[in-house]
């Protein structure tokens, strides 16, 4: 039997299995599993390298935007508006058979974009390209799920299962969930809040299917099974999404107004470059980048250059950070840094290389004398 048959049964047995107290250790083992059999269809083969040829990209810019979505919804053409990379398109499905990159350049980012090909139901199973192209999507710093907007919720739906299926949790953070395995000593299990959806008996079920006998396991969250599962699994990426609906030309105002109500959406048309600038706002926000302007030494009168920030992560935007994307060298002469924005409470202030930096503050960095 193989491993996409053995996933059939176990969700077949898992859907005749009425959910309730009395059947939680069972569905627990049997979604442990599950997820076991999953891991090998996510997990690259090193056997058959020619499977992939045209999905590798090599990374460039600071961020890499991915275009998923099922054949023919405009993916192809939204990627030639947005980057003027051609991305062949068609009034048909399957245009686009390999990875097209493109470059899109905004507020002094450069960001990668990927036209990927279409997905088909089924991809996580093995059907169609979907494995090659999903693998592709977990590399993405976010992710665009272009559908069309005659019929966004089922397609929604079908393309969320396909991308869960291979381990990617789209607008979720990691559970608080902290794992560590030990030679012995059996399970430590702590939480610091109620647990409603797991009892020490799943737990355990859980952890033996894996034949994990001894770990410390720390809940600050009412984690889930499935949540538990993804920690111990470790192969999750956790990815931000954006719902772009397209073809909103096709549609009337009051529709329009229902599909703003979808959570993470952006309508738009591709075709007509309708509402680019809002999709292009929510994707700044999604990346969460944040501009750094400098200043010259000796010139706190004159204007800083708009023209060229530094563009960094706000997870990474030290004033530390922002000398090393510019010159790993400058650090080891930094004095101080003079400050102007919204992260200091005057401007400018002096402050040293720990001091966390907001968008578009102005930085002026003193050398040591």
């Amino acid at each position: 039997m193989s491993t996409y048959d053995k996933i059939k049964e176990i969700e077949a047995e898992m859907a005749r299995t009425q959910k309730n107290k009395a059947t939680s250790y069972h569905l627990g083992t049997l979604k442990a599993k599950l997820a076991k059999l999953k891991r090998e269809i996510i997990t690259p083969s090193k056997s058959g390298g020619g499977e992939s040829v045209g999905f590798d990209v090599a990374k460039t810019g600071l961020a890499r935007i991915g275009f998923v979505g099922f054949p023919s919804v405009g993916k192809s053409t939204l990627m030639s508006k947005m980057t003027g990379t051609f991305s062949e398109v068609g009034a048909y499905e399957f245009t686009t058979l390999t990875t097209v990159p493109g470059v899109l350049h905004y507020k002094g980012a450069k960001i990668q974009i990927l036209d990927l090909p279409g997905i088909i139901e089924g991809a996580k199973d093995g059907k169609g390209r979907g494995k090659q192209v999903i693998a592709v999507a977990r590399t993405c710093s976010l992710i665009f799920l272009v559908l069309d907007v005659l019929k966004p919720l089922t397609d929604k739906g079908l393309i969320e299962s396909e991308l869960e299926g291979f381990g990617i949790r789209l607008n979720k953070s990691p559970p608080k969930i902290t794992f560590k395995r030990k030679e012995r000593g059996g399970l430590n299990i702590t939480n610091t809040v109620p647990l409603t959806h797991l009892d020490h008996d799943i737990i355990r079920a859980i952890t033996s299917e894996y034949r994990i006998h001894s770990a410390d396991i720390s809940f600050r969250c009412d984690a889930t099974v499935d949540e538990l599962i993804d920690v111990i699994e470790g192969n999750r990426v956790y990815i931000p999404a954006l719902y772009v609906l397209n073809k909103i030309d096709q549609i009337s105002i009051e529709e329009l107004d229902l599909i703003y109500r979808i959570p993470h959406a952006i309508p738009i048309s591709a075709h007509h470059e309708w509402n680019f600038d809002e999709l292009l706002d929510r994707m700044w926000q999604y990346l969460d980048l944040v501009r750094i302007y400098t200043k010259p030494k000796n010139q706190q009168q004159q204007i800083p250059d708009y023209s060229a920030p530094v563009v960094l992560k706000s997870n990474h935007c030290s004033i530390e950070d922002f000398c090393n994307s510019i010159h790993k060298a400058i650090i080891k002469q930094f004095s101080y840094a003079l400050v102007w924005g919204s992260s200091v409470k005057h401007s400018p202030q002096k402050v040293g290389k720990d001091h966390i930096l907001a968008d578009e503050d102005v930085v002026q960095i003193v050398k040591k004398s």
